[in-house]
């Protein structure tokens, strides 16, 4: 059972005359990592929302772990992405007012299953979010600051820590190590790709970076795949 599955689809962003993205099809396997470049307006953040299911194609199905996400609620939703999904946004999405490791343990806060997977590697949350900000070379004194006295670089691995702790089955990253120096961006994959590995994850990370792409099994260039491309870039979209 593929870890995505995409057949027939096709978004349109509300009031916008044309479709924004048109894939006749995609399937990323169970534990298959996969790196997804494009140019700016390509659809790559309008993608990977369609993949998370927080918005919904007009035509055709997306499938997450055999789940068709057009048949659940929009809680429901939710709740399949909080067990299933890692994000790594690009801006983040921390709480300013939470601490880095409060941050962290959010993901096993919202889901039942990825805290019964912390407890089956015989961890506690708090122990397990430690670990991976230790291997993402974060100090644990940073652990007690508020995310908001954090340097962008610290937020973003952060970031990448919550999308990791609690074993999800897919992985999504997008441009997850823009703000890390080259030391630390190597870091970052290394442990990304062996978390997911550790984990039989699929990986679908999105960069600009092409050096990163050595490190992955397959390169999807959307503006290919994208029947819609010229029309996405048209109407700005990310």
């Amino acid at each position: 059972m593929p870890a995505v599955r995409l057949a027939g689809l096709r978004y349109r962003w509300p009031g916008a005359p044309a479709d924004c993205l048109d894939i006749e099809r995609l399937d990323i396997a169970s534990g298959e990592r996969v790196f997804l470049r494009g140019p700016s307006g390509s659809g790559k953040t309008t993608l990977l929302s369609l993949v998370g299911g927080v918005i919904l194609p007009q035509a055709g199905s997306v499938e997450v772990s055999g789940q068709v996400l057009a048949a659940l609620s929009s809680g429901a939703r939710d709740r399949f992405r909080a067990d299933h999904v890692g994000f790594v946004f690009q801006l983040f999405n921390l709480l300013p007012w939470l601490s880095a490791l409060d941050n962290i343990l959010l993901a096993c806060r919202f889901s039942p299953q990825r805290r019964a997977r912390v407890a089956t590697a015989g961890r506690t949350p708090a122990a397990e979010a430690a670990r991976l900000a230790a291997r993402l070379d974060l100090d644990p004194g940073l652990l007690a600051r508020p995310a908001a006295q954090l340097s962008v670089g610290q937020q973003q691995r952060v970031a990448a820590a919550r999308a990791l702790i609690g074993r999800p089955g897919l992985v999504v990253a997008d441009e997850p190590t823009s703000a890390l120096d080259a030391d630390r961006q190597q870091a970052f994959i290394a442990l990304l790709l062996e978390e997911c590995a550790a984990a039989g994850a699929a990986l679908l990370f999105v960069s600009h970076d092409q050096r990163l792409a050595a490190h992955f099994d397959r390169v999807l260039e959307l503006d290919h795949m994208n029947r819609a491309s010229a029309a996405c870039a048209a109407e700005g979209g990310a």
